[in-house]
């Protein structure tokens, strides 16, 4: 399943220049910000801070490491990007622009599958009335194994039978 974006009042880069600009001591928002904030948010996918430093290399676009990884902190306390942390290292995902949504990963391929589930969400908001408690985020991570995965698994077990 795709995701589909959700209207949203500002864009990325106006919703972080905000952030920035609010903070306790306000800070200001550099070219190399820019670049990266353009570049994560010109497609809707899941990335390493190290995936990331090597496609803002290959696309030309001179951003330090160091810059990479405070502004990732700071784009996830903005609340447009979500971590995810998994047995394979952290990965992050667009938070801002996107409806609530959870993951399962597959432990043999590692691939990340994106879903909603009206259910999902109806018990989350019972559990949260009870106990009057106010959700700032989440983060529901399904760990297993993928169709194609089972599939070639069944396969290889026919195989050696």
């Amino acid at each position: 399943m795709s995701l589909t974006s959700v209207s949203v009042s500002q864009t990325p880069e106006s919703k972080f220049r905000e952030y920035l600009a609010s903070r306790p001591t306000p800070q200001r928002f550099t070219n190399q910000q820019q670049k990266l904030v353009e570049h994560v948010f010109a497609k809707h996918s899941h990335f390493e801070a190290e995936q990331l430093i090597e496609e803002l290399k290959t696309a030309g676009r001179q951003v330090s490491r160091a810059t990479v990884y405070r502004t990732l902190l700071k784009l996830v306390d903005a609340g447009l990007l979500r971590r995810i942390e998994l047995p394979t290292g952290t990965v992050y995902d667009h938070d801002y622009g996107y409806p609530a949504h959870d993951h399962m990963v597959c432990e043999q391929c590692h691939r990340m599958i994106e879903f909603q589930s009206e259910k999902i969400d109806a018990v989350l908001q019972e559990v949260l009335g009870e106990h009057l408690f106010r959700a700032s985020g989440r983060s529901l991570v399904i760990r297993g194994t993928c169709a194609e995965c089972n599939a070639a698994r069944a396969l290889k077990r026919r195989l050696v039978m």
